[in-house]
């Protein structure tokens, strides 16, 4: 007897076996956040009843929101600043390079000047400048220039060496981390072609440690305009300044220091979009993909929704 091996013992099943059953994600609930809006909203509400129901002539800060004497504050508030920028980010890339030198006297210069400017305050610095002159009733500089303390040392003059002079300290620390941050096989190659150490340091070293100078340095200009406000102690008629001396003699103190605040959020809102832009052209060289702009955000997001299909629409 033969057996036939092709047989099969019951009927072949022509159905594939089903796959496994796609997943259906449940999105994550956070009522927690609802709960957290609402209450930041109640405080939100209750700050703003608090201060309407209180005595504030708030029809005064539009009346004197575009005063000439507040535009001009505002105009002396960015010019001090920009200044005084200057100032402390030349002598900062000049204290760093001094604070990574190898000769010991130049480094422990930069190291005194780092330590005895940031550990002071600004506003006693300003203080010392201003009265100086009753320390030194004449300053001479031989046939150059030769006048009273009291005539050279100007509210302006006074002002740019307190706020200049202390953020070159800071700019310092941060200019010397930025040289660090690039690699030591870059300036060895440098060297190696023939370059000289300055121009090591201008072609080669610098333009990579933007990357990490420039975010900081942009909190610090954003920083140092805020600072002005303290020149108004060494009569220096800023912006903060002028709304004081506008305040008491309209009798709306509180007002215009409402009106000072609205005037420094706009323009530190100006340069934190300023900052952005700088920080992006910078970052060109270290990630594949820029991040987007605001208005590129905008665009996506209006995109986004006209482009949603309806609800209930069928397939």
């Amino acid at each position: 007897m033969t057996v036939d091996v092709n047989k099969t013992d019951g009927p072949a099943d022509p159905t594939p076996p089903a796959g496994p059953e796609a997943i259906k994600a449940i999105p994550v609930r956070h009522p927690w956040r609802y709960v957290s809006a609402v209450i930041a909203l109640a405080l939100l509400g209750a700050v703003v009843y608090a201060f309407a129901q209180g005595e504030i002539n708030w029809g005064a800060i539009p009346d004197y929101f575009f005063d000439d004497r507040i535009i001009d504050g505002v105009l002396k508030t960015l010019l001090l600043t920009v200044l005084s920028m200057v100032i402390g980010i030349a002598g900062g890339v000049l204290l760093a390079v001094m604070r990574l030198s190898k000769n010991p006297v130049t480094s422990s210069i930069a190291w005194f000047y780092i330590w005895f400017f940031r550990g002071t305050p600004v506003l006693v610095q300003l203080f010392v400048w201003f009265n100086l002159g009753l320390v030194f009733e004449y300053i001479n500089l031989g046939p150059i220039y030769k006048d009273y303390w009291s005539s050279f040392m100007t509210p302006l003059l006074t002002a740019l060496l307190g706020l200049g002079l202390n953020e070159a300290a800071y700019m310092a620390e941060i200019c010397r981390a930025g040289l660090l941050s690039v690699d030591e096989g870059q300036t060895e190659a440098s060297h190696a072609l023939g370059m000289s150490h300055t121009k090591t340091l201008r072609r080669i070293v610098i333009p990579q440690a933007m990357r990490v100078i420039v975010p900081p340095t942009g909190n610090e200009v954003i920083n140092m305009l805020k600072t002005t406000s303290l020149v108004s102690a060494v009569q220096f008629f800023d912006l903060f300044k002028e709304a004081q001396d506008i305040g008491q003699n309209a009798g709306s103190t509180v007002e215009m220091y409402f009106l000072a605040a609205a005037w420094y959020l706009i323009m530190t809102s100006v340069l934190s979009v300023g900052q952005y832009y700088i920080e992006r052209y910078y970052a060109r060289g270290s990630s594949r993909t820029l991040p987007d702009t605001p208005f590129q955000k905008i665009k996506a997001n209006m995109l986004s929704l006209t482009n949603r299909p309806a609800a209930g629409g069928g397939a």
